[in-house]
């Protein structure tokens, strides 16, 4: 588990539509990397790109590479359902199976992907993933309950058991905390610390003091202007971006003065 990423001169299109413009990054393993800028600027659809997710949109495609370890997740005959498995994503709002006991989501993207799984594997696996997810403790006794009769942070830590279960490489978070509140949102952010021991983590966010809080380091993105596309300015350690930018634009943001 946890894998470096090499993107190479990535673009980004919906049909004619140049969204994401020649990104070329390298994305540490047993880290976290934040993605900040103001909104539009194309950071959520490159997140996308990292596990072929943005492909469910109709004319969406790339140019470019992806290299998990040196494999290239857009080369020919790479299967995107295998992709997602090893770069799971977790979504903006917390997203668990309604219909589904928390058991049950835990085990779904297990059961997506048609792997058998023994009852006592099962079970050691939910208990696992809970565990990883600093959740185990507060559901253990309701395992069999509806997961959508947690609270928002109990749900997107379910989210990411779900994620941990299949065993990925990268943990993709696209503003995990934007609907949580702070006590929740410091739950998740503790995780996240605690998951860049075994996994490659990159993080969306909005909020500038929970990128400084959590990643290692942090991309700055932004827009020329309606109708461009999304650039990245600058890619650094997180203090040097929050403390000594070298682009101006990057200071400009962090410091408040725009987006």
């Amino acid at each position: 588990m946890s894998k470096r990423i090499d993107v190479e001169h990535l673009k980004v299109y919906y049909g004619d539509f140049l969204a994401v413009d020649d990104i070329t990054m390298q994305i540490e393993p047993r880290a976290v990397t934040a993605f900040i800028g103001p909104s539009g600027c194309g950071k959520s659809t490159f997140l996308r790109t990292l596990n072929r997710m943005h492909e469910v949109i109709p004319g969406a495609y790339v140019e470019g590479k992806v290299n998990l370890d040196g494999e290239n997740l857009y080369a020919k005959g790479v299967d995107p359902v295998r992709v997602r498995s090893q770069v799971g994503m977790v979504f903006q709002r917390p997203n668990p199976f309604p219909t589904m006991s928390i058991r049950d989501n835990v085990l779904a993207g297990v059961k997506l992907n048609s792997r058998r799984i023994a009852r006592s594997d099962a079970d050691e696996l939910v208990e696992s993933s809970l565990r990883s997810a600093n959740l185990w403790n507060e559901v253990k006794d309701r395992l069999d309950k509806p997961g959508s009769g947690l609270s928002g942070g109990q749900q997107q830590r379910l989210c990411i058991a779900r994620s941990i279960a299949v065993r990925p490489d990268v943990i993709l978070m696209d503003e995990p905390c934007s609907a949580l509140d702070p006590i929740s949102t410091l739950a998740v952010e503790d995780l996240i610390n605690e998951l860049k021991a075994e996994y490659t983590v990159v993080i969306v966010t909005h909020n500038m003091q929970q990128a400084a809080r959590v990643s290692d380091k942090t991309a700055f993105f932004n827009i020329a202007g309606t109708g461009k596309p999304g650039r990245l300015i600058e890619y650094a350690p997180t203090q040097e971006i929050f403390n000594k930018p070298q682009e101006k634009a990057t200071e400009d943001y962090v410091s408040g003065r725009f987006g």
